[in-house]
């Protein structure tokens, strides 16, 4: 195969190979329905919040393309989601929070790439740290280099990303603690369909139902209070709960499955 954009030792790959990562989804995609202008410009025109498992799968094949795919199939993808991307604009119909009605956006805005890059980074870090293993902060530095790469794919120029990892964690800071967050009362009730009505068969309910009070557990605390979800069990009861089966998964069951489980398709490719 043609060489790719990442290698095996990149720290993308090791990352992305695991099968527990698909945990990740549904967390990036409610924190990144948090932000109004991306609902609107990025999620409500892609029927994402309608259609929430067919978006994380779209997303799943990019991301996977651009880790483990060739330079050309990386930038065939890329260049798709960019042209997306720039014929989705419009006005905001009505206020929400602090965004008045007629307030702009488009897809290709830099600020709704990044923090859209930035959901998929930070899940990506809280549940392989949480359920497959050890990630130190040169390692956490490196990801987030890799992650720059699908930023530049995906139209952000170095300037508009976070340079290091310093100061990825301090726009995490401003964006959990400043304004431009709100989740609105669609978003709350469509993330609400998400991860409490997923569409599986009923005899899939209890495992599914399962990775979603993981989702819950996981998020960031200011946004998890937006969306309102319910605070029983208490909130340190749920983290409990959420950290002793991720010890229980870290430690007795991912060393022990074999490839052909524990692997994505294209990382054992």
């Amino acid at each position: 195969m043609s060489r790719g954009y990442f290698t095996d030792d990149s720290v993308l790959r090791r990352v992305h190979r695991e099968r527990a990562l698909a945990l990740s989804g549904p967390r990036a995609l409610l924190m990144q329905a948090a932000h109004p202008l991306a609902v609107a410009g990025l999620l409500a025109h892609t029927t994402a919040l309608d259609e929430p498992y067919e978006r994380l799968a779209r997303t799943a094949r990019v991301l996977s393309t651009i880790g483990f795919g060739s330079r050309r199939e990386a930038d065939r993808v890329a260049a798709r989601v960019r042209a997306m991307h720039r014929r989705v604009r419009g006005t905001l119909g009505e206020a929400v929070g602090p965004y008045p009605a007629g307030t702009s956006y488009r897809a290709d805005d830099p600020e709704l790439l990044l923090w859209v890059l930035f959901t998929l980074v930070d899940s990506a870090l809280v549940v392989y740290r949480k359920y497959v293993g050890t990630l130190d902060a040169d390692d956490a530095a490196r990801l987030w280099d890799d992650y720059r790469v699908i930023g530049r794919l995906f139209g952000l120029s170095e300037e508009q990303m976070p340079p290091d990892i310093d100061a990825l964690d301090e726009y995490r800071r401003s964006m959990l603690d400043g304004d431009r967050l709100y989740v609105s009362d669609w978003a709350r009730r469509r993330a609400r369909d998400i991860v409490l009505r997923p569409p599986v068969p009923w005899a899939a309910r209890p495992l599914l139902e399962s990775a979603n009070f993981v989702t819950i557990a996981l998020l960031p605390d200011p946004i998890r209070k937006q969306y309102g979800f319910s605070a029983l069990p208490p909130v340190f009861v749920r983290k409990a709960l959420v950290e002793g089966g991720a010890q229980y998964v870290r430690r007795a069951v991912i060393p022990l499955l074999p490839d052909r489980l524990r692997l994505v398709p294209s990382a054992a490719a």
